[in-house]
């Protein structure tokens, strides 16, 4: 199972999630019909981009985070192994985008552990709770649209 080497490694990775993140809702957000979700996905990927900032940020101060620990963590916690297909339906792609935001969350919670400085914990529990609102979010559509009764 592949490692985390260090912090950097940590943060390049979350990065490019997000920057992932942005992409996939903006895509979504084109393949839908409804007004309210499309204006939502589009929000969520304005926000993906903000967190990608205050991750680069981070990246670029001075890094407060138990780098010994961060040698523990698995990429494989945090990567989700299904991938976004051109010909998949709108339940597919609530389910990849549920599966995306839990694995963020999971990660920002786990560097929030690792935080040692206060304000950088903070911004970590702060991402991992609009990821988790994000996940709720979609949910909600996935009940309200897929598994709605006829």
């Amino acid at each position: 199972m592949k490692k985390f080497n260090s912090v950097e490694e940590v943060l390049d990775f979350a990065i490019e999630r997000e920057t992932e993140a942005h992409d996939f809702y903006t895509e979504l957000a084109e393949r839908v019909e409804n007004p309210a979700l499309k204006k939502a996905l589009e929000g969520f990927a304005f926000e993906e981009l903000g967190h990608k900032m205050k991750l680069e940020a981070v990246r670029e101060s001075e890094l407060v985070i138990n780098a010994e620990e961060v040698h523990g963590l698995a990429i494989a916690d945090y990567v989700v192994d299904v991938k976004a297909r051109d010909d998949m339906d709108y339940a597919d792609a609530l389910l990849i985008a549920m599966k995306k935001e839990k694995a963020a969350f999971r990660l920002y919670s786990d560097l929030a552990e690792l935080s040692e400085d206060a304000k950088l914990r903070e911004m970590f529990l702060a991402l991992a709770a609009e990821e988790a609102k994000h996940k709720l979010r979609f949910e909600v559509e996935y009940d309200d649209e897929v598994l709605k009764e006829d």
